[in-house]
């Protein structure tokens, strides 16, 4: 059991050093009725084109318009090269409908490609084959809003090196399908999200212990150890769904750099506070405070996601339910491994204290990075 929750701390530690969010690419794809043509448009991170690329021709660490517009051929080749549509078995050739252009997303700029994939006869048996990047990133995905021809609203679908091919419908998502398709991204997202994960288990460390006079000693029966773990997830809970709430009904918006900042701190003082053994059974306080600020960053990666605007309260309910639920497996693995061991010296110095002062560290760098955009 000991060296379970180590290499999960492990685990953690080494994957939370990057503090960006994991690799996606979006992509809208619409038809009008009557035509044979699929318009795409295809918004790529620059950070993943200049890491197959190599982009920046100077090496300075900075991308600018110049070196990215002298690589447009190479970089439709490589995005034509990693998508095929089909209609019927037979494969749609691309066309190029647009310059080269950058938009701004909550992780960075993106290239934008203005696509068109021409099919021959009608659309049916429409197939999409997607692998950009999963020879060199495995948790990449590719976040399609397909627009079928006569529907004004897009069915979503998310590409991985699990699902790479799928079929396009002609008809619009029925409600459990859309319903499924979010909690799926939502329990995607709170494991792929690692500043929440860290926050959530800085404060649930310290869940299996008491303080007594000063000191931390095991906590003498499970039923308080989920008792604290209920009130802290529970807190969490409720706060961040308020915010995502209200930020994906557009009821307010904060910019994404001090949100993603905030959160970075907030795993900070997380941290710290089990050094210091401040908040004793209060740090439901400290889930539901900062789980306001956690609400705003799900909302920016639903954002991305694009809604639907004729399941709008379906999508988000969805995208909740799948937090949720990630959030509880993630509770379900670390409570009974925590419980067994926190008798141990192991626990209480090796996990809870210096495993805390890492996480603090970390998440100081994270807060540097967004606040000065390095």
């Amino acid at each position: 059991m000991k060296r379970c929750l180590f290499s999960l701390m492990a685990l953690l530690l080494c994957v939370t050093a990057w503090a960006h969010k994991p690799s996606d690419s979006y992509l809208t794809l619409r038809s009008a009725e009557g035509s044979n043509d699929i318009a795409v448009r295809w918004d790529i991170a620059l950070r993943d084109l200049d890491y197959v690329l190599q982009l920046d021709r100077d090496g300075n660490g900075e991308l600018n318009w110049g070196e990215v517009r002298q690589r447009e051929v190479d970089i439709i080749r490589l995005a034509t090269g990693r998508l095929a549509l089909s209609v019927a078995d037979k494969p749609c050739a691309w066309a190029s409908t647009g310059p080269l252009m950058l938009d701004k997303h909550s992780d960075g700029n993106y290239a934008v490609l203005s696509l068109s994939a021409q099919c021959e006869g009608p659309l049916r048996q429409i197939k999409a084959a997607y692998s950009l990047f999963f020879d060199v990133d495995t948790t990449h995905r590719g976040l399609v809003q397909w627009i079928a021809p006569g529907s004004a609203s897009a069915q979503p679908l998310i590409f991985g090196t699990e699902s790479a091919e799928q079929s396009l419908a002609l008809q619009p998502s029925g409600v459990w399908q859309t319903l499924r398709q979010y909690i799926v991204d939502g329990v995607w997202h709170i494991w792929i999200g690692y500043d929440h994960i860290l926050f959530l288990l800085a404060l649930l460390l310290p869940a299996v212990l008491v303080r007594r006079q000063g000191q931390w000693e095991p906590a003498p029966q499970l039923g308080g150890a989920v008792k604290e773990v209920f009130k802290v997830v529970t807190a969490f809970t409720l706060a961040h769904s308020i915010t995502l709430s209200l930020a994906a009904l557009e009821v307010i918006s904060l910019p994404s750099r001090w949100v993603e900042s905030a959160i970075a701190a907030s795993v900070i003082v997380a941290a710290l506070s089990n050094l210091r053994g401040s908040l004793e059974n209060r740090r439901w306080i400290m889930a539901f405070v900062f789980g306001l600020i956690h609400g705003f960053g799900f909302a920016s990666v639903l954002a991305d996601l694009g809604l639907p605007q004729d399941a709008l309260v379906l999508a988000l309910v969805g995208f909740n339910v799948g937090v949720e639920l990630g959030q509880l497996a993630i509770v379900a693995v670390f409570l009974p491994m925590a419980f067994s061991l926190r008798a141990t010296r192991f626990y209480q110095v090796g996990v809870l204290k210096f495993g805390s002062v890492v996480v603090a560290m970390l998440a100081a760098w994270w807060l540097v990075q967004r606040l000065f955009e390095l």
